[in-house]
């Protein structure tokens, strides 16, 4: 039985260097038989956070917003691609996971980071760990990173060099923590509503 992952990307450079890893996610994870939906936080285009969804009279929330909270709620999981912007995260997809609370809870989140250079954007994965933690989100440890991200994926997100086949290697001990988490979660979702 395939589970509904959502794959977030946040850059909103114009030469976008992350939808390489994205693409070798979302391909990697549809391989596997799952039901992935790749959401892109430029695409989606919030405006920076004012109001989060929660505090919108209901049904008053913009499309866009109300359209991503029932993605958000239905799905099993998620994975944050997020590069490294000075030992950072990336703004724009801080922006997206703002704007929702409540929708996040008791679900497993996986990271996936990448840089220019070589540390793979480590830096920007770790400080992703601590606030998807506090969204209520249950963080996999397994991670992966792509860094020199030209060197490592092509254009359209196949592996190349060794780079490539270190990212290759490490995929499914990375899906298969994130699928194992998918599926105690939902099964303890069926079994016991949560406490909040």
């Amino acid at each position: 039985m395939a589970h509904r992952i959502l794959v977030f990307y946040g850059s909103y450079r114009s030469d976008r260097m992350g939808i390489r890893l994205a693409s070798f996610v979302v391909e990697g994870l549809r391989a596997r038989g799952e039901d992935v939906e790749f959401i892109d936080a430029k695409e989606v285009g919030l405006p920076m956070l004012d109001r989060m969804y929660k505090e919108y009279p209901n049904g008053a929330a913009p499309t866009a917003l109300e359209k991503l909270a029932g993605q958000i709620r239905e799905a099993d999981g998620f994975v944050f691609i997020t590069g490294e912007y000075n030992w950072g995260i990336q703004p724009g997809l801080k922006n997206l996971t703002d704007h929702f609370l409540e929708e996040w809870f008791w679900r497993p989140a996986a990271i996936a980071s990448y840089s220019a250079g070589r540390f793979s954007g480590v830096r920007a994965a770790t400080a992703w760990h601590g606030t998807l933690s506090e969204m209520g989100m249950v963080v996999i440890s397994s991670t992966i990173g792509a860094g020199p991200i030209a060197q490592t994926l092509s254009e359209d997100g196949k592996p190349i060099g060794e780079g490539g086949k270190a990212l290759e290697r490490a995929f499914p001990r990375f899906a298969d923590d994130l699928m194992w988490w998918v599926e105690a979660a939902k099964e303890q979702r069926a079994r016991k509503k949560p406490p909040y």
